[in-house]
């Protein structure tokens, strides 16, 4: 264990803080949370759960977390993890990044029950970008059924930089993520949770993250039930295809040149400043495949995260199962809709550039003719025009979502998973304007779901009082399903009046949908759409490779 000697206070005003405290003891010293201001419960701020290793060894698994002697203050310390800044949305939130960034945050109900089911929480925003509180979880600590944890990993290259040698083997970010659930299994106890009670969620790279938790060995027996929101451990953007072309892309966009010489090109990701390695955008590449995500990881002699792909696992059955509640939202392409009028005349130029990265071909011929094909599917063979808006929000739901979902239930439930409840969520408020400027197009945009559970993004005090009726009623009707499956593994309970949901089979059917009256459908979901997929990937699926065996580094004698 690391020894720090961690203040009490943190600045003047933290000192002079007159709010309800609690104080708590875990393995690392005594902890101090308070009361939030706008709900009956404690917020523990800023705990750090491991340590992030520096310098050289920076891109390497988690280090053990610190200890303290004095009670630690935790408040919120705005920290982040280096990433590249979108929109300036980090950094305009008065967030700073830090290396070592690796801080959970507990919400705990103000209740003496102990053993309280544990809900984890993962966020998105593709691997590169976003923060623990980037979601809050208000309104699900207020009703006082559960535990709730959110918390920050490694992002971008920091994070997931993939070499396969012994100093950047891979994963790190994802390492980051187990140790916050080994964390979990250590310390929740004194919060009052129940460490064998835990449920991991997120959306979109959360989401990726917690199906990917799922098949690792890493995390056995670290969760007992499972809900990712949009996005599935099948996508095309869930795993890297191949992680050292990616790095050497990527080096070269920071104008490093050596790339061919793994050990040159570790050197120079070793060594560069954290402002120039997270510079550029990594996720916005046409055929939307992430620079940086997960990898599967070749064996260094060190504890891996992914030792195959997601397919073969899946197929293989060899992991643990677990009841999920699993979907999407039924306009999840949305997501690229800022693009249609940037990309449409290049998908008419050239439509193959906008495949997805998971398919490969024996030749360009083939390529093109595959390509022709998915262009008919979707376009009628047209010029892809303003009036086909529809249908390009509808293949970047399908290629990133809907089918890479659809496809996994099915594996699963093939291997033996017999407790997945699925669904598609489509509510859309009646006071929200069309989802596209200029068009009648209303639909669930990408995580549209977790917003609704949550309490959105970053908000100090998560204000409902000037929402609509139906709003109301939905976040209530997801919250109570949500926490449902936290507390049982079913998100509908015996006597509900929500419509009874059954667990899905291998087809898809049966499953809800989540919209002002609930739903459930008995025919499978989107059969022609699946089908017209699954004949593709039978003849070109891609699988994602680790990184090949460097050569011996030279020495000098």
């Amino acid at each position: 264990m690391l020894l720090f000697l961690l203040f009490i206070c943190v600045g003047s005003v933290l000192c002079d803080d007159e709010r309800e405290s609690r104080v708590v003891t875990i393995k690392q010293g005594s902890v101090r949370g308070y009361k939030h201001p706008d709900g009956d419960f404690f917020v523990f701020h800023s705990i750090p759960y491991a340590t992030a290793p520096t310098g050289s060894q920076r891109f390497q698994a988690p280090l053990p977390p610190p200890i303290w002697l004095d009670t630690y203050e935790a408040v919120d310390k705005g920290i982040v993890c280096p990433q590249y800044n979108y929109f300036g949305y980090v950094f305009n939130n008065s967030k700073e990044a830090k290396e070592n960034c690796l801080f959970a945050n507990v919400y705990v109900p103000n209740t003496k029950e102990k053993n309280l089911p544990v809900l984890v929480n993962i966020h998105g925003g593709g691997y590169q970008i976003g923060y623990g509180d980037l979601v809050t979880p208000r309104h699900l600590a207020m009703t006082k059924r559960a535990i709730i944890v959110n918390f920050n990993y490694r992002l971008g290259a920091h994070g997931f930089l993939c070499l396969g040698t012994k100093d950047v083997p891979g994963n790190a970010g994802m390492k980051d993520q187990v140790a916050l659930l080994r964390w979990v299994q250590d310390n929740i106890a004194s919060f009052g949770g129940n460490p064998d009670d835990v449920t991991i969620t997120g959306c979109s790279a959360g989401s990726f993250s917690v199906d990917l938790l799922l098949l690792s060995k890493m995390a056995n027996n670290l969760f007992k039930k499972v809900i990712p929101e949009s996005g599935a451990n099948t996508a095309p953007v869930s795993v890297q295809m191949d992680p050292i072309n990616n790095a050497k892309k990527y080096a070269k966009r920071l104008n490093f040149t050596d790339v061919d010489d793994i050990y040159a090109l570790e050197n120079f990701y070793k060594t560069v400043s954290y402002d120039t390695l997270l510079s550029i955008d990594a996720m916005s590449d046409i055929d939307i495949m992430y620079t940086f995500s997960p990898c599967v990881e070749r064996d260094t002699g060190v504890e891996r995260f992914l030792d195959d792909n997601p397919i073969n696992i899946l197929k293989s059955g060899n992991y643990q199962k677990r009841p999920m509640l699993y979907g999407f939202a039924n306009m999840e392409g949305l997501f690229r809709v800022n693009l249609f009028d940037a990309w449409k005349d290049k998908m008419n130029a050239n439509f193959a550039d906008f495949l997805p990265a998971d398919l490969q071909f024996e030749n360009e011929e083939q390529k093109e003719a595959v390509a022709a094909k998915i262009k008919q599917f979707y376009f009628n063979d047209t010029p892809i025009t303003g009036d086909k808006i529809q249908r390009f929000i509808d293949y970047y739901s399908d290629i990133t979502f809907t089918y890479s979902t659809l496809r996994s239930t099915r594996l699963q439930v093939e291997a033996g998973n017999t407790q997945i409840y699925l669904y598609v969520f489509s509510y859309v408020d009646d006071e929200s304007p069309p989802a596209v400027p200029d068009t009648n197009i209303r639909g669930a945009n990408h995580c549209a779901q977790t917003m609704i559970v949550h309490d959105g993004r970053n908000l100090t005090h998560s204000d409902e009082t000037n929402i609509s009726e139906d709003m109301r009623n939905m976040k209530l009707m997801l919250r109570d399903m949500w926490l449902n499956f936290v507390v049982t593994g079913k998100p509908v309970l015996e006597g509900s009046s929500y419509p009874a949901w059954p667990a899905t089979g291998a087809d898809g059917a049966p499953y809800m949908i989540l919209d002002k009256i609930p739903e459930v459908k008995t025919r499978p979901m989107l059969e022609d759409t699946i089908r017209f997929w699954d004949g593709i990937y039978s003849k070109h699926q891609r699988y994602p490779i680790p990184p090949g065996d460097p050569s011996p580094k030279h020495t000098e004698l």
